[in-house]
C-alpha cells in the first residue's frame, strides 16, 4: 500500500510524504523534526526509514527545518544545482547539506529503487522552483505546491498523474479586498507568486483525464482563502466538463496545520470527496 501524507500545507510550513515501506520520500521540510516524527508515527511510519528529501524551492515555509533534519539523519537532499547553491548560504541550511547534496536537472528522469522522479520548471519568485512528477511503482503523483501561473509544463506533467497535488492559494476577491498592502497583493498575483482558486479551477478542465483519481488542493492561504471556496471552485469547474466528484475522483483540500493521510488502495477512501 502506498501512503500519501500531507504533514503540513501552507505558509505555516510545508512537508509531504510518499512511501510504501520499501521507498520513503519527503518533499520539503518546512515543519519541525519532532512534528514530522510524531505525525509519521501516528501512521506507523518510522522517520529513520526516509530515503531522500526532494526540495521544491528555498522559501522558508519549505526549508525552515531542512538543515536540522539533514544534520540529524544525513540522507540525500535532491535539488537543482542553482537551488543547492542557494541553500549553501540560506540561514536555515547553511553548512548542513555538504554531505547530503544530490544535484538534479529539470525534465530529467531519475530512478531510485524503481521509483522514477522527474523535476520540472514552475514559475515562482524563489530560487529555481520546481514541481515533481513521481512514478511510484505505477502510481503516478504530480506535486505543484507554489506556482505563479499555469504553464505548459504544469499541464503536461499534471496530465500524467493519477494523484495530483496542486496549489489553490487564494480567492481573488478576498485578496484584493483584504488587509494586505498593495505591494504584497501584486507579489502574490503577478504570475510569479501563487495560484488563485479560479486559475487552478480553469486549469483542471485541461488537466483532467480518466486516470486521474485523486486531486488534492494545497497551500491554501489562511487570510485570503477558505477550504469551502477552493473546493467549490474546483468542484464547479470539473462539473462543467461532466465530471462528478466522488465517482472515481477524490477531491480534498489539504489542511494547513494538521495531517492528512491517504492510502492508495484503501477501498474505503478511493473516490471520496471532502473539504
Amino acid at each position: 500500500m502506498i501512503n500519501f501524507i500531507s504533514l503540513s500545507s501552507g505558509s505555516n510550513g510545508n512537508c509531504y510524504y510518499i512511501g510504501n515501506g520499501v521507498v520513503s520520500i519527503l518533499i520539503d521540510v518546512g515543519v519541525g523534526v519532532r512534528t514530522i516524527k510524531k505525525r509519521l508515527a501516528e501512521c506507523n511510519i518510522q522517520i529513520g526509514l526516509i530515503d531522500l528529501i526532494l526540495v521544491t524551492h528555498d522559501h522558508i515555509d519549505h526549508v525552515k527545518h531542512l538543515g536540522s533534519f539533514a544534520e540529524r539523519y544525513r540522507i540525500p537532499v535532491w535539488a537543482t544545482a542553482e537551488l543547492h547553491n542557494s541553500l549553501l548560504y540560506h540561514p536555515c541550511t547553511r553548512g548542513t547539506l555538504v554531505d547530503c547534496r544530490r544535484i538534479i536537472v529539470k525534465d530529467k528522469e531519475y530512478d531510485y529503487k524503481g521509483v522514477k522522479i522527474t523535476p520540472f520548471d514552475v514559475s515562482h519568485d524563489a530560487t529555481d522552483t520546481v514541481g515533481f512528477h513521481i512514478d511510484f511503482f505505477g502510481e503516478k503523483f504530480t506535486l505543484i505546491t507554489d506556482a505563479g501561473k499555469i504553464t505548459d509544463e504544469i499541464i503536461s506533467y499534471s496530465k500524467r498523474a493519477n494523484h495530483l497535488i496542486l496549489e489553490s492559494n487564494y480567492d481573488y476577491e478576498m485578496l484584493v479586498s483584504g488587509r494586505y498592502p498593495k505591494v504584497l497583493i501584486e507579489r502574490i498575483s503577478n504570475g510569479r507568486g501563487h495560484l488563485c482558486n479560479n486559475e487552478t479551477a480553469k486549469a483542471l478542465k485541461k488537466i483532467y483525464h480518466p486516470d486521474l483519481r485523486s486531486l488534492f488542493l494545497c497551500h491554501l492561504s489562511e487570510n485570503n482563502n477558505t477550504p469551502d471556496l477552493a473546493y467549490k471552485a474546483a468542484f464547479d469547474s470539473l462539473s462543467e466538463i461532466g465530471i462528478t466528484v466522488g465517482e472515481g475522483l477524490r477531491l480534498s483540500c489539504l489542511p494547513r496545520k494538521s495531517m492528512f493521510h491517504y492510502s492508495i488502495g484503501d477501498i474505503n477512501k478511493e473516490g471520496a470527496s471532502d473539504i
